[in-house]
């Protein structure tokens, strides 16, 4: 006889807006110039999505240089530098922007606070696209600072700093990011920071339903690419509540063995999962148990963002 698992649904899960945005900006495009349509760097980060725009004709590039000149370059949700746009303007790439408007928001707030003399602190996770972009928003490097943790905090060494202020990267946790604005408000008393936390309402969505979702769980399964941002977060909150979790990037090569034992587990996904590889992991689920799916209550995501001109 098949042991019974109980499994709960997070919600909200999966897709936010940005990621919907960026990958329907790219099918759009596809449908209007024809493949091959140029993407800098992974629109988003899930391998089973650029799986299927590599399908439908989509190239990603690291290198701008590696573009066809004349040829349509689209910017990933993540955003990108001065320097990039000022390559695609040079190797005559015609752009289309698929940054997330909440990224945009971030490039705007450096800008403006660069323009006022402001140094810039920004925490964020070093190499990410998103970080990068924003940093790329200044030109000198005598102006923004990345800290990743508060160790790196204590080892600024700054001059001038009656004028700073802080960002930060959108998908971190908020617990995180909340310990080192504090450790940098306590070095730095008059530094500044956005009104409004930049952490992403679908982030944040995330991250609470996960905490409600640990709730005499055994085990959460976090649907998501190794290298997205917010998937990684949300196992490492799970985690630190106490509570085994893993990360599943690839259904197919998803181990069963894992669910031994368990009889009470949720499932998340991360920003950039599509919902049907959280129901190819249920489907997979059942070939070896009898399963009972519920969904948890929580917050309704309606945003939707305006496409940009294509």
């Amino acid at each position: 006889m098949q042991k019974e698992i109980n499994i709960m649904l997070a919600e909200p899960r999966g897709f936010c807006a940005g990621v919907e945005r960026a990958i329907m900006i790219v099918e759009k495009t596809l449908e209007k110039y024809g493949p091959p349509i140029y993407v800098r760097h992974e629109v988003v980060h899930n391998e089973f999505v650029i799986k299927g725009l590599r399908k439908k004709g989509a190239i990603f590039v690291d290198d701008m240089e590696a573009i066809p000149k004349g040829s349509h370059v689209i910017y990933s949700a993540h955003g990108v530098s001065k320097l990039v746009k000022k390559k695609a303007q040079d190797f005559n790439l015609i752009p289309i922007d698929a940054t997330c408007p909440l990224v945009t928001k971030v490039h705007r707030q450096v800008i403006s606070q660069s323009s006022k003399g402001n140094i810039i602190i920004m925490i964020g996770h070093e190499g990410h696209p998103e970080v990068e972009g924003t940093m790329g928003q200044v030109d000198k490097d005598d102006k923004i600072f990345l800290v990743q943790n508060q160790a790196e905090v204590d080892s600024l060494e700054l001059k001038n700093t009656e004028k700073i202020s802080y960002v930060t990267q959108t998908t971190l946790s908020i617990d995180e990011t909340k310990v080192i604005i504090k450790k940098l408000k306590e070095k730095y008393p008059n530094i500044t920071g956005p009104n409004k936390d930049d952490i992403c309402y679908a982030t944040q969505n995330r991250q609470d339903a996960v905490k409600s979702l640990v709730k005499d769980k055994e085990l959460i399964i976090v649907v998501g690419s190794s290298n997205s941002s917010n998937s990684t977060r949300l196992v490492e909150l799970a985690k630190q509540e106490g509570v085994e979790s893993v990360l599943v990037g690839n259904i197919e090569n998803f181990d069963l063995s894992i669910l031994l034992n368990k009889k009470r587990i949720g499932i998340t996904a991360g920003a950039s999962a599509p919902e049907i590889l959280v129901k190819n992991l249920i489907k997979k689920i059942k070939h070896d148990y009898d399963v009972l799916v519920d969904e948890m209550s929580g917050i309704e995501e309606n945003i939707i963002f305006k496409l940009p001109n294509i």
